[in-house]
């Protein structure tokens, strides 16, 4: 380039951003929520983990708890099948002579996790006053 010309710059185009309304017509930016808003999606959500050492009883407790949810009017998501905690022991069989035979048992957990959405008084109460079987280890925690 030599002195006597000169650099013409182009102008640059500036994106426009996006703007919503809210519900009173007060443009806003994309990225910011407005307070209505983020207290509609504030859920308060009643997380049931529910485990067994036998699936046929877990399955017919977690029936049991949704039949109730149902019953109050409760929005349900699940059951989720979990993984199966598997415990795995090995033993001798004979301390002497047999000492090298070995048996191996095993324990498996099943588990389940039920979520309900916006629990009511009326649905925490019945939740609370179920009679399950013996064996159904549960576990509620509010989110």
């Amino acid at each position: 380039m030599t002195t006597t010309e000169t650099k013409i710059k182009k102008p640059r185009k500036v994106k426009a951003s996006k703007t919503t309304t809210a519900s009173g017509g007060v443009p806003q930016k994309a990225g910011k929520v407005s307070l209505k808003k983020e207290k509609e999606d504030s859920k308060v959500i009643l997380r049931i983990r529910v485990r067994a050492y036998e699936s046929k009883i877990l399955d017919a407790s977690v029936k049991q708890i949704m039949d109730t949810a149902v019953r109050h009017d409760a929005t349900i998501v699940g059951p989720v099948p979990l993984p199966t905690e598997i415990k795995k022991y090995t033993v001798n069989r004979s301390p002497f002579i047999y000492k090298n035979t070995r048996e191996q048992f095993e324990i498996r957990v099943h588990k389940r996790l039920i979520d309900i959405i916006n629990p009511n008084a009326k649905t925490i109460e019945a939740l609370t006053n179920l009679s399950l079987p013996s064996g159904v280890d549960i576990d509620v925690k509010m989110l």
